[in-house]
């Protein structure tokens, strides 16, 4: 459970927004954004204003069924946005998404793509599931532009709390044809976060479970919060440091991911 209110979710959206634009202000759209593949600076700005915008749709409208993402997936959608109109349009579909978050309260059901047993059907779900989407992807767009990445310690636990929490859906453990199960004997992971939090991951049940505090484990990954947020999304975290069971990692990271490609 999530320690952050739903206010302080509503206003990250649009400070990490407004981060994000200061970040690549001036900075040619064109060049590659090394951490999305086929990336450039513009789309990626396209993406998290499309992110921003589907979010704000399902919320407004209290939508119950999948509301269509081709607003954030569509290499093509919003093209027509430059480089000097990207900026207003980005800190206003953060506003507008913010606004109807608030509007509309943290605990109105609307539809999710994550599993009902694991996170709420709610407009709370998008507040935090916008906020460390955008976190996210300013640290895309440090990368692609050359600049530093810091984040507040609270907001990366939070961040890496919400990764452990849809680790535990169906689709990130059970075997299917060209995915391998995720479970077995002795199979576990810590992350160790010095100054900011433990959490140990027990895959050795019918389904994983985790919790904050240590324990004897596999795989280790130690590192500042931050570069441990950073290295669960395969971004570069030169600071993390891995030992254990390389294989069970690597595994877990792949099927842990999955719904960053949903």
């Amino acid at each position: 459970m999530t320690s952050l209110t739903f206010e302080h979710y509503c206003h990250q959206i649009v400070a990490q927004t407004d981060l994000l634009r200061d970040q690549v202000g001036g900075a040619d759209t064109g060049i590659p954004v090394p951490t999305c593949p086929g990336w450039d600076l513009g789309r990626l700005l396209r993406h998290v204003g499309g992110d921003h915008r589907w979010a704000e749709e399902i919320v407004r409208t209290r939508a119950v069924d999948p509301v269509s993402d081709d607003g954030v997936n569509d290499p093509q959608a919003y093209t027509g946005l430059d480089g000097s109109t990207l900026d207003g349009w980005l800190g206003e579909g953060a506003a507008r998404l913010a606004a109807t978050l608030r509007g509309e309260g943290p605990d109105v059901r609307v539809w999710t793509p994550a599993d009902g047993s694991v996170v709420p059907q709610s407009a709370g779900f998008w507040a935090r599931r916008m906020t460390h989407e955008t976190v996210v992807h300013r640290a895309d767009a440090a990368f692609a532009v050359g600049d530093g990445f810091t984040l507040e310690d609270e907001l990366a636990v939070d961040a890496v709390e919400e990764w452990l929490e849809f680790s535990t859906v169906a689709e990130a453990y059970e075997p299917g044809p060209s995915t391998p199960g995720l479970l077995g004997p002795g199979r576990s992971l810590r992350l160790d976060a010095p100054g900011a939090g433990q959490w140990f991951v027990d895959l050795t049940g019918d389904r994983p479970a985790w919790h904050a505090g240590a324990g004897r484990a596999a795989v280790v990954v130690r590192g500042p919060v931050t570069d441990l947020l950073l290295f669960l999304y395969r971004r570069p975290a030169p600071a993390v440091e891995t030992r254990g069971d390389a294989a069970l990692l690597e595994l877990w990271l792949r099927r842990t991911g999955f719904w960053l490609e949903a």
